[in-house]
């Protein structure tokens, strides 16, 4: 048997970015992800390969416990390569460009201040997939993003790190392993954080899987995916996110920071137009949300949590 991890491709998205990411991600193929219902993950075919996914989503009024509220418009578009020898080894390169745009209403406390407006995040990656002995496989995901608003100072916007990982195959139904990604902080100390690596088929039609959108994104994340049919899929996901930024140089903080996380729980549908092609509709909920803005160094200046979030977007995924 051969081993068919598949690389979890966003490990290092930033933030509220990586919400995007479960719509493509999660529900449409990726690179090593299987565009048939129930055969498992996607093992890329040899030589050159080019994928695009992309997707928006609007996430409702919320209310901010210093008064006011605030919703968010998002979206973000993705292209990669890929160049596969033979079915355990892969080098990619990936670049995508997200922008979440907030609206804040009200006059006290940080709404009132209308802290930040459009936040640009740009990130490109070169994923490597490496397989040895029987039933191993390694990951080394090296990334570098930018994230600030539109007039933010590039080179203050830059963060980078990368993530590396393996697997371990045991049989036809269960693929895990331990993974760990570092990444730099605009104006705070590096995350280290933990990523499990899973594929499991629980059954014929029911599969948990690492979220590659929920993606580690920027913490830990699972998909419980069903196979309707061949061409729907339903599932259920949750994780922790995090976008961090650097704000312009005319705003309430001029060149400061701001910082925006939750934990989003979602669900989605998936429909297969094509083997290569899939569109998806994903809603949810994003708890245990709070907003930070701090100065040019990192030192607070106002933080407040803010309600249940409620979001809906759309998505989707092609592969050539």
């Amino acid at each position: 048997m051969n081993p068919r991890t598949p690389i979890p491709m966003d490990v290092l998205l930033p933030g509220v970015l990586s919400i995007l990411f479960l719509l493509s991600a999660s529900v449409v193929p990726a690179s090593g992800q299987n565009t048939r219902s129930g055969k498992g993950p996607y093992v890329p075919e040899r030589g050159w390969s080019l994928s695009l996914r992309g997707g928006a989503a609007h996430q409702f009024d919320a209310g901010l416990d210093g008064g006011g509220d605030f919703r968010v418009n998002r979206l973000f578009l993705q292209g990669g390569a890929t160049y596969a020898p033979d079915y355990r080894r892969s080098v990619s390169l990936a670049l995508g460009y997200g922008v979440d745009k907030y609206d804040f209403s009200g006059d006290r406390g940080m709404a009132g201040l209308v802290p930040w407006e459009t936040v640009h995040t740009v990130r490109v990656s070169t994923p490597v997939r490496w397989g040895f002995g029987r039933n191993w496989t390694a990951f080394v995901i090296p990334s570098v993003r930018t994230a600030g608003e539109s007039d933010a100072a590039l080179g203050d916007s830059v963060s980078g790190g990368g993530f590396a990982g393996f697997s371990y195959r045991f049989g036809d139904r269960l693929t895990i392993g331990p993974g760990i990604g570092v990444m730099s902080q605009i104006e705070d100390s590096p995350d280290i954080f933990p990523v499990l690596l899973i594929d499991w088929k629980i059954t014929d039609r029911l599969r948990l899987e690492t979220g590659r959108g929920l993606g580690a994104t920027r913490g830990p994340g699972l998909i419980l995916r069903w196979t309707v049919s061949d061409s729907w899929d339903l599932s259920l996901g949750g994780r922790y996110e995090k976008l961090r930024f650097r704000l312009d140089r005319e705003g309430v903080a001029p060149e400061g920071v701001g910082d925006d996380r939750s934990f989003p729980l979602f669900c989605g549908a998936s429909y297969r137009l094509s083997p290569r092609a899939v569109a998806s509709l994903v809603g949810g909920v994003a708890l245990g949300g709070k907003l930070r803005l701090e100065d040019e160094t990192g030192n607070r200046i106002a933080e407040e949590d803010y309600d249940q979030a409620g979001f809906l977007g759309v998505a989707f995924g092609l592969r050539f």
